[in-house]
């Protein structure tokens, strides 16, 4: 048995990952053939993506969105990715969703999109035993202008499966403040809120978000490791880092493994959460990071309930759901 086998069967809550980044390559493939796009360029001999860095990974990333054509399309793009998921033992999963993706960020488009994501969701929690929250994300590099309008759209879909609003993409482009508008708009439709910072973004970028965005969640963080007061701070006020192990490494965001900070950050009492990001981009699964935390900082079965309680208790769903996933957690 392999480490990664080791850890499939064990229940997860995973808080970071992107819909469409987490396609399989063949679904990818398959949707071309049939709709006649040539993106061959995007995967190498073993048919895998391929991409030289952040930036090309970005535009390979959009490439292969323009196979989703239609609401069909995520529906089964939805499915795909929730069985793959529930396969790593995943048993609740919040899943980044853009209406830029989606209809070009009509309201009207955007909710038959998301009818089809929805539907499929359900159709998983029966088949896969695998529960999934949306999480509205503004596409950072189309500008704050653009991020309004998603505000606006996530405002009117918000509800019991729309739970979040979220802010990714290139991450050095602007700064938190541009953005403003937009998560006071989605705080007052009552969603919960979390933005990606400090993957690229120095320790500043992370203070800057928490402090103009007022985010309860970080994804990835990890720069904060460069200020212990701002890590100290993390800490203090309970702020969630949404880390991403294997993207970090993979993207060289982190030199390897045994450098990544998610043991330094917990240990310093940071509440940190263990996600795959865009898994097939990053050759990774769910069961790879544990048995990587495993392998490199001896994480055991007493840390990996941690993570999950800490990712459950900061998950944007509602108390009776989450009463639910506990149980199974506990059981496990």
């Amino acid at each position: 048995m392999t480490a990664s086998l080791e850890f499939r069967d064990l229940p997860k809550i995973e808080l970071h990952l992107h819909l469409e980044g987490a396609a399989p390559p063949a679904f990818i493939r398959g949707l071309a053939r049939e709709k006649s796009v040539d993106i061959g360029g995007i995967f190498d001999e073993n048919g895998n993506y391929t991409y030289r860095d952040f930036d090309h990974f970005l535009k390979v990333y959009d490439a292969a969105c323009t196979t989703l054509q239609g609401p069909e399309d995520f529906h089964r793009l939805t499915l795909a990715v929730l069985e793959e998921s529930a396969s790593h033992g995943v048993i609740y999963t919040e899943s980044f969703l853009s209406p830029d993706f989606c209809g070009g960020g009509d309201l009207a488009a955007w909710r038959d999109y998301l009818a089809a994501i929805e539907a499929a969701a359900a159709e998983a929690e029966t088949r896969f035993g695998i529960t999934m929250r949306g999480i509205i994300t503004a596409i950072r590099h189309l500008g704050p202008d653009q991020s309004r309008n998603t505000a606006r759209v996530a405002a009117e879909t918000a509800g019991d499966f729309i739970t979040g609003f979220g802010l990714a993409g290139a991450e050095l482009m602007g700064r938190p403040g541009d953005y403003t508008y937009a998560f006071d708009a989605a705080r007052e439709a009552g969603l919960e809120l979390t933005a990606h910072a400090g993957e690229w973004g120095g320790p500043d970028m992370v203070a800057d978000t928490i402090r103009d965005l007022r985010v309860s969640r970080i994804g990835h963080g990890i720069n904060a490791i460069h200020d212990l007061a701002l890590v100290d701070v993390l800490a203090e006020t309970g702020t969630v880092l949404e880390v991403c192990p294997g993207s970090n490494v993979f993207l060289n965001a982190v030199k390897d493994w045994p450098s990544h900070p998610i043991a330094r950050l917990r240990d310093r009492g940071v509440k940190v959460t263990v996600s795959t990001d865009d898994p097939p981009y990053f050759l990774t699964t769910m069961s790879d990071e544990y048995a990587n935390l495993a392998r490199h900082f001896a994480f055991g079965p007493d840390d990996f309930a941690e993570l999950n309680r800490t990712a459950l208790d900061a998950a944007f769903c509602d108390a009776k759901t989450k009463e639910r996933l506990a149980a199974r957690l506990e059981k496990a």
